[in-house]
């Protein structure tokens, strides 16, 4: 493990980004403030998930690339190799808070990651307020907008917050561009609390949280750690990639599928189920698998009992990318 690492990939909580991580590049420096504290993570949330990831060496190492150059993290690989449970596994580890997750659909905009601002509400309720001589909502313009995740993640807190950013690669051709001028800049502007006469409203954050923005604009302090996940379906613009940290998951090997497999369900489980560790090897080079469909196999082949565990195991290790309908060639129909 290089000593610059910072993120090690241990699963053990440590403050060493507060001392260790160097100031950021002088492109790289923003200046929002005043600073805000860092959540707690979520413990009701669990972190079996997080302490048990097992992360490759260029995993580890490209983390610590994007937190020292405080640029994106753009994570492609096949589904069930693990790039959403990395964002869990490094906001754990070095405790910067829960993370904030931001799923995408073709319908997402970038206006939904940064903000919503619902005017029929506070419409409803200014008429309100004047008939019954209350304070108008004019007055209280922050009841009504709720920041998004990407809004959160740029708010002046003093370490990184992480975000996640799930399957860009579904995204509206435009929305990759679109981040990049935020991701540049630092900072966006809210224009309905910039044409408030107040100079400071309290909104809340997309997780729940009240916090105060001035002037209309939020301004990031600590770049977050931003983590992008992509399955491969598309390319994205070269202007894109080049302000990216990239990496590619792989499909685990049996020595890591072994680790995986200890890691969440223990050693002693591990070494009773050699037989199904080896007929997962076999099955996926035949055709997609992800590695919780093994563990899932493991768990109920412990418990079941079953005298036929390896047909048991093809059951529930069916190829996604295929038709369900189809039995593979491990199982008791013809293909």
């Amino acid at each position: 493990m290089s000593e610059w690492f910072i993120y090690t990939g241990s699963g053990t909580p440590h403050d060493r980004i507060g001392t260790d991580l160097p100031a950021p590049p002088p492109w790289r420096v923003f200046s929002g403030g005043p600073a805000l504290p860092q959540p707690a993570w979520a413990e009701e949330a669990g972190d079996h998930d997080a302490t048990s990831y097992q992360p490759d060496p260029q995993a580890v190492e490209q983390v610590n690339a994007a937190l020292f150059l405080r640029r994106p993290l753009l994570v492609t690989g096949p589904p069930g190799t693990g790039k959403s449970t990395l964002a869990e596994a490094v906001a754990y580890e070095l405790r910067l808070g829960p993370v904030l997750h931001w799923p995408i659909t073709s319908r997402v905009t970038l206006s939904d990651g940064l903000y919503q601002y619902d005017p029929l509400t506070r419409l409803y309720a200014a008429s309100r307020e004047e008939l019954t001589g209350g304070t108008t909502a004019d007055e209280e313009i922050g009841r009504y907008i709720r920041l998004g995740p990407l809004g959160t993640a740029l708010l002046p807190f003093e370490r990184p917050r992480v975000l996640l950013i799930d399957e860009i690669d579904k995204s509206d051709m435009d929305l990759p561009n679109d981040l990049l001028t935020v991701f540049e800049k630092g900072y966006f502007e809210i224009p309905e609390l910039q044409r408030h006469t107040s100079p400071t409203a309290e909104v809340m954050t997309a997780d729940g949280r009240p916090v105060a923005v001035s002037g209309g604009v939020v301004r990031c302090r600590a770049f977050p750690l931003v983590i992008m996940t992509s399955n491969g379906e598309r390319e994205f613009p070269p202007a894109f990639l080049r302000r990216c940290v990239t990496l590619r998951l792989h499909q685990p090997g049996g020595e890591k599928l072994h680790r995986i497999v200890a890691a969440h369900l223990g050693p002693d489980l591990t070494a009773a189920s050699h037989d199904v560790i080896e007929r997962f090897l076999a099955k996926k080079s035949s055709g997609a698998l992800a590695t919780d469909q093994l563990l899932n196999a493991v768990y109920l082949l412990h418990h079941a009992r079953s005298e036929d565990r390896l047909s048991l195991a093809d059951r529930l290790m069916p190829y996604l990318d295929r038709d369900t309908d189809e039995t593979d060639a491990y199982g008791d129909d013809k293909p």
